[in-house]
């Protein structure tokens, strides 16, 4: 059947997506730029790609009139800033109209649990979708998840980076908060299972994993799995501000986020029943299996998807793609051109890896402390790594850059800074050919905005004259292990 699949290179729908085409479907996704949309990975050869933004319904009459299902997955919690829930409200209200022209049957939305009377703004917010969904007269299945355990999602990674990075942890009284975990697999397997599944029309569900844990039990089992020693007192002290500002010093979430997750926190997120298994029947993966299985797709550098690739307003627009061509007029630039006697492919597959776990190469201490006033600042840091050590593509985060181009066939590399910057700054990487002689071309540019832009540039210029200089040295010698 034709399928409108909304968010198709979020976390979810990039995950989606196959297994919908592994079953035949005929797959129409949805994205606010086909320029991030990688065809290789993302099977944008198999499919037909359009561009909308569900908050400018004009982009919408690109949805084909002869869809037969919908999912939405779309959510703006980590946009920043206190009008998420209008964006959502408004996303969901042009969604509906757009989907009212159309032939679809369903409409499929995954949600959070909402079982408590006091709920979050985050998780308001999401039951406010769901009822608008709810009114468009076409058939709707929603889906209502805890958190989600899977290689790259934001709740796992939270999870740990907590405690691999704190022996000891004094934390909020949060963490005795019960949910119920739920492995991706199981999440992929109910939003496919209810495709056109007359049963689950007009139903709301709850889907869970078999264990019902607290946080604080979860970051135990973790420990455990990994074979480590952890320590959790609970105080109740810590307010949800500081709460979120202490996870976003110590995991790789930004401030927006962790307050978003924090905040939701308080609520119990647990099954209120399981009616879900007379419609698809199926065993889940308990919260140490989730666990295992997303290790071995870390381990074997096969995330599919991470939380970190969604774009975050608060730093960065929808639009960064346009920044491809780096401007010329108005800018400040330092480069260098680093002659090298090796084979071109080793010094590329060096650029290539630059950034998460083998890092910058050169005076890593100094890409750390900028990290860290980044995040101080309300910034992202540096502690978002890599989605994969051994693949780039455009759109990918890569420490506290964005890949705007990542050509291997062209040997060029263009990175975005998603950093606070008074201005805007891109970082390049090239191999050229110099009279007959490789070289390693990289250049920095700088569009400062202001007064203080220029300023924040000169005051940078002597590190990035020790900086920049010794990291393409470090780039053309560096021999991987």
């Amino acid at each position: 059947m034709k399928i409108l699949l909304t968010g198709a290179n979020g976390y979810i729908g990039t995950r989606l997506l196959p297994v919908l085409l592994e079953q035949g479907h005929d797959v129409v996704c949805m994205v606010r730029d086909k320029r991030r949309f990688a065809e290789e990975s993302d099977f944008g050869d198999k499919v037909r790609i359009i561009t909308g933004d569900l908050l400018k319904p004009e982009t919408l009459e690109n949805i084909p009139a002869d869809i037969e299902a919908a999912y939405y997955l779309v959510h703006s919690m980590s946009s920043g800033g206190s009008e998420f829930s209008e964006q959502e409200f408004e996303s969901a209200m042009h969604f509906v109209k757009a989907i009212q022209k159309t032939s679809c049957k369903q409409i499929i939305y995954l949600t959070g649990i909402v079982n408590d009377e006091d709920l979050s703004k985050h998780l308001t917010s999401r039951l406010a979708v769901e009822k608008e969904l709810k009114k468009s007269g076409i058939a709707y299945t929603i889906l209502r998840a805890a958190i989600i355990i899977g290689s790259g999602s934001a709740s796992f990674e939270i999870i740990r980076d907590l405690t691999e990075k704190l022996p000891v942890m004094v934390a909020p009284k949060w963490v005795n908060t019960r949910c119920q975990p739920i492995g991706i697999r199981d999440v992929l397997g109910y939003l496919s299972g209810i495709l056109m599944n007359e049963k689950a029309f007009n139903e709301t569900f709850d889907i869970g994993g078999p264990d019902i844990l607290t946080y604080k039990e979860m970051m135990l089992q973790y420990a455990r799995s990994r074979g480590l020693k952890r320590w959790i007192f609970t105080v109740p002290v810590l307010t949800p501000k500081l709460s979120s500002l202490w996870l976003n010093l110590v995991t790789t979430v930004p401030y927006s986020l962790a307050r978003s997750l924090v905040d939701s926190m308080k609520n119990e997120v647990v099954c209120k029943d399981n009616h879900i298994n007379e419609v698809v029947p199926r065993t889940c993966f308990s919260y140490m299996e989730t666990l295992k299985l997303a290790f071995e797709k870390i381990e074997q550098h096969s995330i599919v998807s991470s939380w970190k690739d969604a774009l975050n307003r608060g730093y960065l627009d929808t639009s960064f793609m346009d920044q491809v061509k780096v401007p010329q007029k108005g800018t400040l630039q330092y480069k260098v051109k680093m002659p090298f006697e090796r084979k071109a492919e080793e010094v590329f597959e060096n650029i290539w890896g630059i950034g998460g776990s083998r890092g910058w190469y050169y005076l890593d201490w100094l890409w750390n402390l900028r990290g860290f006033l980044d995040k101080m600042f309300g910034g992202v840091g540096t502690r978002r790594g890599r989605t994969s050590n051994i693949t780039l593509q455009a759109g990918d985060v890569l420490d506290f850059w964005r890949v705007l181009l990542a050509d291997k066939k062209n040997t060029r590399l263009l990175l975005y800074a998603e950093m606070k910057v008074p201005g805007e700054a891109w970082l390049e990487f090239k191999i050229v050919d110099f009279h007959g002689k490789p070289y390693l071309s990289q250049i920095a540019t700088f569009r400062p905005s202001g007064l203080w832009g220029r300023l924040y540039w000169y005051s940078m210029f002597p590190f990035h004259l020790v900086l920049f200089k010794g990291m393409a040295k470090k780039i053309t010698t560096y021999q991987p292990k």
